[in-house]
């Protein structure tokens, strides 16, 4: 039997990036496997849910291009899905979650309790549970539990809890492989026994390590990094952040970081589960595994990997992205010349790593109005360099040919003519055209700008070192 694995969010926030970390793993075993990748929504906690953060799942999903072979189509927990063992929402499988229990209360499995829940009738020995990550982990009763072992699958106002609702959805959606973060594990022994109460044997588990801070704490909402969201509207590349997701916890063991996803499907197993199906020969010792220890998120990795991203893109999805970025932005590049738009891009590729920093970073295009670094004024916009920026005006003007080569060597050609390093042209010249110290190459950018708008800006520049 292919392997059934799923992913099982609870929509009562932002998805957490190891809740993407771990849809990701799934997708990936099912997909090296050719199994079936599952997503469903655990909704019974209506109090928290909320229509937004389903739409946040499925958007952040298909965002990373993670398509689920069963599940819902929509955030409407009453609309359309694909696959024959839904509905995919737990909100709606209220009727499943009944029969099951009168089936335990039936068999005297379960018991209503005084206190008006329903109770399920723990084993009083420890559990073992093999993890196909962690090994054989032996659960033993706390004081409290050696005292009462059984909990509750229903509460007092009708609502079955998480452990109760888990179990049922995997049993009859036929999960083969659970995998989730390690935070699990302990909840496992209850799954467990509640599977072997129903007649059938657990799925086999796979609890991965867990995501932390770069200083070894928590990750928790606030923290950088934690929001997917964030990487969506921050600018970043799904294939970089895919690509990072998959070493937070995972190793190809060839000291390798920057791999296709297909490279990664193609490399990615469970420890003792299905053979790894591999086009090559593999020693042993280099075995692609999940690792035990907890990841620790590092923003400037992920940064290096999706500057290495950006700088591969096709020159149509570099335009595309860069628009977008600007649109975002409050920028209307429609306004101004394909080719001119094109060009301006073009001096940005290679110099950002996320397409949000764009409009700080090339804004200048677009826009005659905008302000001077203030501490670059400061050491640029100085008296000495007024008769400096005239003779670079005068020189661009008589230029015939105005491409970067002509101005790179116009502006030298000044410079010695003044007796000055080209230094001490550059910095006040990019300053006047730009408003900023930094960026793309100045005799591309000067190129693109063009001979009248360079004229003009240099000229607005030199009424502000008079003032």
């Amino acid at each position: 039997m292919k392997p059934r694995v799923r992913f099982a969010p609870s929509p009562t926030g932002y998805l957490h990036i190891g809740g993407a970390r771990t849809a990701l793993f799934n997708w990936l075993y099912a997909r090296h496997t050719g199994g079936t990748f599952v997503l469903r929504i655990e909704d019974t906690d209506a109090a928290r849910n909320s229509q937004e953060a389903v739409d946040v799942i499925l958007n952040g999903l298909r965002w990373l291009g993670l398509d689920w072979d069963e599940g819902p189509l929509t955030g409407d927990a009453t609309g359309p899905s694909k696959g024959d063992r839904g509905p995919y929402f737990q909100s709606q499988r209220k009727e499943n979650y009944a029969r099951r229990i009168e089936a335990l209360l039936s068999r005297d499995l379960a018991y209503q309790h005084a206190d008006g829940t329903i109770k399920f009738r723990m084993t009083r020995e420890p559990i073992l549970i093999p993890d196909l990550v962690v090994g054989d982990v032996v659960r033993p009763l706390t004081d409290r539990e050696e005292l009462d072992p059984d909990w509750v699958l229903v509460r007092s106002d009708g609502q079955p809890v998480f452990h109760f609702v888990n179990v049922v959805d995997d049993l009859e959606m036929g999960i083969t492989h659970v995998i989730r973060g390690e935070d699990h594990l302990s909840n496992t022994a209850k799954h467990i026994a509640l599977f072997r109460a129903f007649g059938v044997e657990p799925p086999k588990y796979a609890h991965i390590p867990l995501i932390l801070n770069h200083d070894g704490s928590k990750m928790s909402k606030r923290d950088q990094g934690a929001s997917l969201t964030s990487y969506l509207v921050g600018g970043f590349l799904a294939e970089a952040v895919n690509n990072y997701l998959c070493l937070l916890g995972w190793s190809p063991k060839d000291n390798r970081e920057k791999m296709s996803i297909s490279e990664v499907i193609e490399l990615f197993d469970l420890p003792q589960g299905e053979p790894l199906k591999l086009s090559f020969t593999l020693p042993a010792t280099l075995r692609p595994e999940i690792l035990r220890h907890n990841a620790k998120f590092d923003m400037e990795k992920l940064l290096w990997l999706q500057g290495e991203y950006c700088r591969e893109l096709a020159p149509d999805r570099f335009y595309e992205l860069g628009v977008h970025a600007f649109a975002k932005a409050g920028v209307d590049t429609n306004q101004f010349p394909t080719p001119y738009v094109k060009a301006a891009l073009d001096t940005c590729r290679g110099k950002i790593k996320t397409f949000s920093e764009l409009p700080a970073y090339a804004g200048f295009y677009f826009t005659d109005t905008f302000a001077y670094d203030p501490e670059a004024a400061q050491k640029s916009f100085v008296p000495e360099n007024q008769p400096r920026l005239e003779k670079v005006r005068d020189a661009f003007a008589q230029l015939p040919t105005f491409d970067a080569a002509s101005i790179e060597s116009a502006l030298k050609a000044t410079a010695t003519a003044l007796g000055v390093k080209v230094g001490i042209l550059i910095h006040p010249t990019r300053l006047a055209l730009t408003g900023h110290p930094h960026g793309p190459s100045l005799y591309h950018l000067i190129e693109v700008l063009g001979k009248e708008k360079v004229a003009r800006r240099i000229e607005k520049a030199l009424e502000t070192i008079i003032c």
